[in-house]
Parts: C-alpha cells; structure tokens; sequence
C-alpha cells in the first residue's frame, strides 16, 4: 500500500467549522481521551484511552506525538477495534519499526508506541491503517511515583501541554528521519480530555487541590481513607492537569515488598520479590537551624523567546530575592542563555554591597530577548571555570525546559556532579520533567515546578535553604535479612539527602529463608561532621493487590540507568548494556529507550485497499502571546512542507482567519524521533507546527511579519505596507515585553510588590537606610518615619527594626519568602550591639499600627 501523493499547498482561509478539523479544515482522528488515575500512597497508576474514528472515505495513519511524564514507567499499551482486541508486545525498536512498517505495506492493522530518543518524556503513537468509518481504542497505561512538595503534598502531573523544543546544531541523535509535531494553541485542540482520580492511603486524605477546575470531593469510607474526584467538564488544554494531594498526617518512611511473577523465572527480576523503600532522613533541629556562610552560587536564567511576559518578570523578582538573601561571605554570578549566553562577571565574586548592586541593576534590564534554548554551552562554560577553594558550588537552574537534547544535558550535568550541587526549576506549563528533574538528581539537589499560578519565590527559597544546609556525604545503605536471603540492589546509590524529602530505594530479593519474616534496612551517613543513621524494619511478607506496580517501577528504575552508563561509554559500542536494557525491557514490559510497543491485528482476513493518508494529530502548546478577547486577534504560526518557509496566521475570535505573507527563516531543525522509517509521506499542506519551529516562534529577534485582512475585504486583496503587525514578537534587547496581544500603546507598569518593594532597598549586609525610599515602601512620608525613631539609636538599625516589624506584622503569609534575608538582618542587629532595641521595638509597632514582640523578631 502506498501513501497518497503530497497535495498542491493550499493557502486559504481558515474558518470556525463544527467537526474535529485542523487549521487546514483536515478531519482530526483522534475524537476523546479519557485517563483514569489511581493513587496508593505515593506510587500512581494512569490509564488513559484514545478514541479514534476515520471519519473520511480513505484509510489512514494517524501519528500523535504527546508528552508523558520523564519518570513513568509506560508498562502496557493495547487496542480494540471493534470486537477484536490487541496487546501490544516490546521489542526492540528497530524491529519493532520494521514490523509496523510491514504490516502496513501489506494492509494490516497495525500500532506503534514508542519514546523518543532524545528526551524520554516524549512518546509517538501511530495508529496504521484504520479504514473509512472505522473507530480504534488506544489503551495506554504507566505506573509513576509522586513527588513531595515542600508543604508535604504530593504532586501528580498529567502533562498535556508539548511546546516546541529547540535542539543545537551537532548535537547526538539528530540524524534520520523525523516525526513531525502538529501543534496548536492551547484553546484551540479540538478532541476532548475527561480526567477522574481515586486516591487511597492509610492514612486519612485531607484535601486534593488542582491547578485546574475539580467537582468536589467524594469520600469513599468514614475513615476518609479512600476518596475520589473528577476534572470539571471543559478543559481547555491551556494548562497541565496537576493534582496536590494531601494526607492528614506526616509523610513516614515504608517499605513495601511485592511477590514476583508465577510465570517468570525464579533469579530474574520479573520472578523474584521486589521491595520499595520510601526514607523521609530527619536530621537534628540543631544542625538544620544552621546554615551555611560559604558557598558560591551560580545561577543561571533561561531567556530564550518562549520565556516572555509574566515568566521572565517572576524570574527577576525571584533573583531579586535570591541575591537578597545570600550571606556574606559567599560567592555569585549570574549567567542568562538562549541562543548565545552572557554573564554579569567573568568569574565568580565575592558577594558584597558593590557587586550586588551591579548585578540587580542588570537584572532589571533582563528580557527574554536571546533566542533559543541552548543550555549546553553555558553549562560547559560553568563547569570549566575553577570551584573556588572551601566554597562549595550551587547551580541554581531556570528554565521552561524546552531543549531537544535533554539526554547530552543530563549527562553534562552528572559528569561534573563531584564538584557541585544542582537545583533545578520548571517554569510554565509544559516544562519538561525528564530535563528538570534530571537535572536536580544526576546533580545531587532537587527539583521544582512553578506552573500556572504558582509563585516562584516560596518553591526557589525552599531550595536556597537547602542549598545553605550542609551537604549530606558519605551515605550507605546496609541490609540485614535473614539467613538464605539476599539482596540486589536496583537503584543507584543516593547522592544526596533533604530534610523531609523522599528517597527511594528498589532492591530484588532472591532466596528464602525458614526464620524470622522481618528485614532491617540502615541508612548511614554524615551531616555537618556529625554520623547519623535510619533504621527502618519491614516484614518480607508480600503486600497484598499491589499487583505488578513495585516491579515496573523498579524496572524502570534500573532502565534508566543502564540507559545513563551506555550514554557514558567512550570508544566504540560493544552493544552489551543495550542488550541488558532490551532484555530487561522485553522481560519485564516496560518502555525504554531502546524499544517500543508493537501490536498487529492479525485476525483481520482483508488487506485494507486504497492510498494510506497519514493524519497528524495537534498536541496542544502554549503561545507567549494570550488568547484574544472577543474582537481581538492572535498570531499562529505553522511550518509547511519548506522546513525554512514560517507562515503567519491571524485568527480574529469574531471573524474568518487569514492565511498571511510567508516570510524565510533559517536555523536547524529538531529530529524528535531519528532513524524513523517514512515508508508514508503525508500531507504537504502548511499544518505542521512541528518541533523543528522552535527557533522561528520564540528563537530570533525577527519581526514575523502579516498582513490584516478585515472581514469585509475580499480574500484575494492585497494589504498595504501599513497593514504590518508585530505577530507574538519578540522585544528587542532591552526593551520590556507588554505581553499583550496587540496594542496601540505602551501598557501602564503595574506597581511594585509591596514586599518586594521593601527587600529591594536591603544592602548586601542586611541592614536597611532611612531614607525616602524606604518611607515610601513602609506606607510613610519621611517625617513620619523619622520623628518617633528613640534619639539615641542609630538611623540604620532604626531602619532595619522598622523593616522587620513590617514582615512580621504584614507578611507572615509570604515569611519563607523573606525568612534568609530576615535572618541577615537580624545578625546585623546583633553585630551592632544596639541600645534602646525593646523602645525601637514598641515605637516601631505604634508607627506602622502592629504588635510584634521583640522576642518574635529574633533581637
């Protein structure tokens, strides 16, 4: 079977049609996905089911590239057509192409899962050759563990968001074929989502938040053990669906062991018991109250295009709080990439008032002007500058993640992981959790998300602290089972440890023992020059229902690593850890790098005839540009069969579409999924946005120049020099973004936060100045400020008092946020030796209408 001939590009009119159609009025297959989540503790299962239906009078393939979290383990993938239904089987990936591939020359049915070599939170299913009025549904399934975030939720995340990802020119896994991306803008994605959750635990569940509209809480039993809850109809896509959930008491450390599979052989992973550990480390108050006066930060800022508008703004009032807030005594430099990179100083300096006000000065000036995402080369830059000797190094990531060569990255990152600690933060929806969170692991630190409206600053402090906290080293993990036991670690060796963050640990148990039915696991290390250890005691007997869940994580986890040691090999392949991870996959079901899910349906008897069109599904992106309000317009850009040729589109929210002027851009284009065989060559018409656009949205400094049509005109007018409209553009360097859609004027700033305001006049040693400017952020005239302050005190620890009384009274809501920058001020205080504090105290209340106490205050 042959795939229809490329069609003439059309350059028409796109306009508000009922049906699932594309911008290019092609019917879209994919009608509704439904995923059902199930949450035991902290280990989530998700089964999510695609229905497609071929609603044109042709067969077709329909190819849908989506985003599934970097840590799932994708563990089974089947089909029904019809009564007929198809489990899919791993193979190898090559093969399994080759067999898809076949299937659909000979007019088979056939279906294709697969991860993307370059960044393992990227999946293409391909559905082959379902004939006219046909309907297919598309069973995916995977078993991933929740995060915990730092008030102790537990964060589920359905990715349903894919922006384009830029990758650099020379880097690994570019050549072969590539798998277009149809995107468009979020609002825009024309099939359905239904979402429902059953959360169990046993411990009662407090609440379930989401950033996205929930029906209320359902509680299954009196003991509020067991609970469901489903999204509210209408999602839009604009965002990710992200679920917190919350139980009633403390996280605790548990181990579970799970029975191996009856039909798998004994000594092999599928066939042998497999336990999870889950450690919470307490460390002494004594030690965690302390932090640290050496370091040197190093942070570095993503300002490529696609960080515009309200993301780049969050990110400079989040360094702003960052520098405030780093002790004296520490190192800093701030380096920002895109396309190219730059660095306030050449090398790291000594923080002190001179050179933090040369860096928030240039702070302020900071746009998300540079380009693309290229992370690699600042990094390299980074690491080949010297530690400085007693200053341990932290590099402090912000990104929106949007790279193509995650994998080139992370390896960077854990080749230099002996020499720094890495905290790594996701901004925005869509971030990609294989890069952020790999990052933060392969750099012994942790990882944070900041989506919808999240405020950065709590999520990036929380890390600050641990960053300040002294490093845990010298960690081991020893077992004591009984006799006839024994074990095989799984994971790799835990390289760091946080204060009430989860590690976990997946070990194989072989053998059998007649004695006792208990096992001790002891985690030893060493904190601040102080040994410390965690017992934990758990019965070897199976836990019960758990079905197969312990194992596929486990696997998953051993996958990924094997995965990491073959990216590290130097000098020629010899092709053994890649066997291991084909087997281990094969074996035990789960997706890797090196293979992927293949199902044919073979029980239909009739070669399926007629040309093949191969149908992209659009996945929905985000624009840095916000949606129109009625009678306002947006700029959507799509790629044609040109790989240079962008094409600007204007879509009036009351009006026909107009396809608009085209306009070349250059740069290197993204292979999602190289050495892919395209036996099947589909459509040439302009509907591809594909991932090799990146650089074209969000990458150049470029006018993506149109021309507007009002819908009076007719279609084929041309439009006059005046008609030219800045479309989603990009400031120039230096100039801020409006992050409005179109306006015919500069919008008004909007005023400062008050608390930000206030942490902008600290100096570098912690004090504040009385002066008109901190008058003004404390609500005062200067006279007011000045006139009760006691005659004998300083007016620099006057100030500072004043300060401190305002967080106190005004901002506790927001205290981690300000909580470092408070501790400095106060040993300022202290160094000063002041008289009359308690009088300051009671005057400062009685000025700014609080009743802090002076012990509350620290002084």
């Amino acid at each position: 079977m042959r795939s229809e001939p490329g069609r003439a590009e059309q350059r028409g009119t796109m306009v508000n049609c009922c049906g699932l159609l594309t911008s290019q009025k092609e019917p879209v297959p994919l009608k509704s996905v439904e995923v059902e989540l199930e949450v035991r503790d902290h280990v989530a299962t998700v089964v999510s089911t695609l229905n497609y239906e071929n609603e044109e009078d042709k067969p077709l393939e329909a190819v849908f590239v989506f985003p599934l979290p970097g840590d799932a383990a994708v563990c089974h993938f089947s089909a029904k057509i019809g009564q007929t239904h198809i489990v899919a089987e791993v193979k190898e990936k090559q093969e399994a192409r080759e067999q898809y591939d076949d299937a659909l020359s000979s007019g088979q049915q056939a279906f294709l899962l697969e991860e993307s070599e370059q960044s393992p939170d990227i999946f293409s299913l391909s559905v082959g050759s379902l004939p006219p009025g046909e309907s297919a549904s598309i069973r995916r399934e995977y078993v991933i563990e929740l995060a915990v975030q730092a008030d102790e939720g537990l964060r589920f995340c359905l990715p349903a968001v894919l922006n384009p990802r830029y990758q650099p020119q020379g880097s690994g896994g570019s050549e072969g074929g590539n798998v277009q991306v149809t995107s468009v803008p979020a609002s825009l994605v024309p099939y359905s989502l239904s979402f429902s959750a059953r959360v169990s635990s046993p411990r009662p569940v407090s609440k379930v938040e989401s950033s996205c509209p929930l029906e209320p809480l359902q509680y299954l039993n009196t003991e509020q053990t067991q609970a469901t809850v489903k999204l509210a109809a209408g999602h839009k896509f604009d965002r990710d669906v992200e679920l917190l959930i919350y139980y009633k008491d403390a996280h605790q450390p548990t181990a579970v062991v799970e029975a191996g599979q009856t039909s798998s052989q004994p000594g092999t992973l599928m066939g042998d018991p497999v336990v999870m550990l889950s450690l919470y480390p307490e460390f002494p108050q004594a030690v965690m109250s302390s932090f640290a006066s050496c370091g040197e930060f190093v942070f570095l800022l993503d300002r490529s295009g696609s960080m515009s508008g309200g993301q780049i703004k969050r990110a400079r009032d989040t360094l702003l709080l960052l520098l405030k807030s780093v002790p004296l005594g520490c190192y800093f430099n701030i380096y920002s990439f895109g396309s190219s990179y730059e660095h306030i100083f050449p090398k790291s300096v000594e923080y002190n008032q001179k050179f933090m006000e040369k860096a928030l000065k240039k702070v302020d000036k900071m746009e998300a002007d540079l380009g693309r995402t290229e992370i690699l080369e600042p990094l390299k830059h980074i690491y080949s500058q010297p530690c400085i000797p007693n200053q341990p190094r932290q590099l402090f990531v912000f990104t929106d993640g949007e790279v193509g060569n995650t994998k080139e990255v992370i390896n960077l990152v854990k080749k230099n992981s002996g020499s720094h600690r890495c905290f790594s933060f996701g901004i925005g929806e869509g971030a990609s959790s294989a890069l952020i969170n790999g990052l933060a692991k392969e750099g012994g630190g942790h990882a944070q998300f900041i989506t919808g409206t999240d405020r950065m600053q709590p999520k990036v402090m929380q890390s600050l602290r641990f960053a300040l906290q002294p490093a845990v080293v010298d960690i081991s993990v020893t077992w004591d089972l009984p006799k006839g036991v024994s074990v095989n670690a799984l994971s790799p060796p835990i390289t760091a440890l946080f204060q009430g963050q989860r590690s976990l640990v997946y070990a194989q148990l072989t053998g059998q023992s007649s004695e006792a039915s208990e096992g001790c696991v002891t985690v030893k290390y060493s904190l601040a020059g102080h040994p410390s250890q965690n017992q934990l005691h758990f019965s070897l007997t199976p836990a019960e229902d758990t079905g197969l869940t312990v194992h596929r994580l486990a696997a998953r986890t051993l996958i990924r690593s094997l995965e990491m040691e073959e990216r590290e090999r130097e000098g020629p392949e010899d092709g053994g850890v890649k066997k291991k991870v084909v087997d281990l996959s094969v074996q035990s079901g789960v997706s890797s790098a090196f293979t992927a899910f293949i199902a044919v349906n073979k029980d239909n008897s009739e070669a399926i005839q007629g040309p093949l069109v191969r149908r992209n599904v659009p996945t929905p992106m985000m624009l840095s540009c916000s949606m129109p309000h009625p009678g306002q317009r947006i700029y959507h850009a799509v790629r044609g069969s040109d790989p240079n040729l962008l094409q600007v589109y204007s879509i009036s929210s009351n009006a026909h579409a107009k396809c608009w002027k085209s306009k070349k851009m250059g740069g290197p284009s993204l292979n999602v999924f190289s050495n892919m065989k395209k036996k099947l060559v589909g459509s040439t018409k302009p509907q591809k946005m594909s991932l090799q656009m990146d650089g074209a949205l969000r990458g150049r400094p470029q006018r993506l120049e149109s021309m507007s049509l009002s819908s009076e005109r007719d279609e084929s007018e041309e439009c006059d020099d005046d008609d030219l409209m800045m479309a989603c553009s990009m400031p120039r360097r230096g100039q801020r973004s409006c992050g409005a859609v179109m306006s015919t004027g500069l919008p008004k700033q909007p005023p400062r936060d008050p608390l930000l305001q206030l942490v902008s006049l600290q100096k570098a040693s912690g004090c504040w100045v009385l002066d008109p400017d901190l008058a003004a952020a404390l609500g005062k005239t200067s006279e007011e400020v000045e006139k009760p302050k006691p005659a004998s005190v300083n007016q620099d620890v006057w100030a500072t008092i004043l300060a401190l009384i305002w967080l106190h009274g005004f901002k506790m809501d927001a205290q981690e946020e300000w909580e470092l920058l408070a501790m400095k001020a106060v040993s300022w205080l202290r160094a000063q030796k002041a008289s009359c504090v308690k009088e300051s105290v009671e005057a400062g209340n009685a000025l700014l209408g609080c009743s802090v106490q002076k012990d509350a205050l620290g002084i």
